[in-house]
């Protein structure tokens, strides 16, 4: 049972960081020009951590960490790919939300510092919650 609800946390907050992150894109004529160019890259590798704690509940949160960074890498590195199928996949809103369009350094830092707050967010929730390290 106690699983069951950490996993439906995980799916709330993987929501929650989901809109947050579409709405940098949404609204972004409102939104101060550093949040535009940044949150919505750290925002996506969040979702993507939270993701693989809902996958990997029974496992420790550093296992979400490595796989949630090794993944972000891989789809940033896929970029530097450029065939017409997968280019095609990148020009729909959904396969360009997920796939990225183009390979960039810097969103490799974006990515480590959203998986990063992600993983503190949730050591920090657990030691409140259980007053020990996993």
């Amino acid at each position: 049972m106690m699983r069951i609800k950490v996993r439906l946390a995980y799916i709330v907050a993987t929501c929650f960081i989901l809109v947050a992150g579409l709405s940098t894109r949404i609204f972004s004529k409102s939104l101060p020009h550093f949040v535009v160019e940044h949150f919505g890259d750290a925002l996506w590798a969040a979702m993507i951590y939270c993701v693989f704690r809902v996958i990997l509940i029974k496992k420790s949160i550093e296992w979400s960490l490595l796989l949630s960074i090794m993944f972000c890498i891989v789809i940033e590195v896929s970029q530097l790919y450029q065939a017409d199928w997968i280019n095609a996949i990148r020009g729909n809103i959904l396969g360009g939300l997920i796939l990225g369009k183009g390979f960039l350094y810097i969103d490799l830092v974006r990515y480590a510092i959203g998986i990063l707050v992600m993983y503190l967010v949730d050591k920090g929730i657990y030691l409140m919650r259980n007053g020990s390290l996993r």
